[in-house]
């Protein structure tokens, strides 16, 4: 998957989990809290999703690469290159 791939990846999962919020204007750099009402369990959501659509396992430990759509992707990318 490319980075542009992933990205839409992450906007469907959280149109999914937060179906109010308005992700049009989601700034990539900005991380999903401050621009979101994500709460921990949503956050958990998303890795979640991912495990289960990719068989991609984020150790707790790595949770911290994901706080943005930015570095999600850039997290992601290596993982999912084949996907």
């Amino acid at each position: 998957m490319t980075p542009p791939e992933i990205r839409q990846v992450i906007i469907d999962i959280l149109e999914r989990i937060a179906p109010d919020e308005d992700l049009s204007n989601l700034d990539d750099a900005v991380s999903f809290r401050e621009q979101m009402e994500l709460d921990s369990m949503d956050f958990l959501d998303i890795v979640m999703e991912l495990r289960k659509q990719y068989r991609v396992q984020i150790p707790e430990s790595d949770y911290e690469h994901l706080g943005s759509m930015n570095s999600t992707v850039e997290y992601l990318t290596p993982l999912l290159k084949d996907a």
